[in-house]
């Protein structure tokens, strides 16, 4: 199982307490993850990946064991830590300001 880490906001959408433990078929990436994500929950849909390109939307951000993956491509294995359910996968909303 793998375990995500949601901020607040999404949790609330998603109507849920603490991590989410998601079950993912084949390798463990930020894509598989999300689509696993996605059809466990349907109300998170467009909110971390845009609705048509799938790409990432540009105030969240994705980290996993200390490192921050955001601009990994979304098909690369993750850590074998996350695989294993060891280490969870971060959706992060950034913050911006000036």
């Amino acid at each position: 199982m793998i375990r995500v880490v949601l901020p607040a906001h999404l949790r609330t959408l998603a109507q849920v307490k603490g991590d989410v433990m998601l079950e993912v078929h084949g390798d463990v990436t930020q894509r598989s993850i999300l689509d696993a994500l996605e059809a466990s929950y349907p109300m998170l849909r467009g909110t971390i990946r845009d609705h048509d390109t799938q790409q990432r939307r540009g105030f969240v951000r994705f980290f996993a064991c200390e490192e921050d993956l955001s601009h990994e491509s979304p098909d690369a294995p993750l850590p074998d830590a996350v695989a294993r359910g060891e280490e969870p996968f971060f959706v992060v909303g950034a913050i911006a300001g000036g």
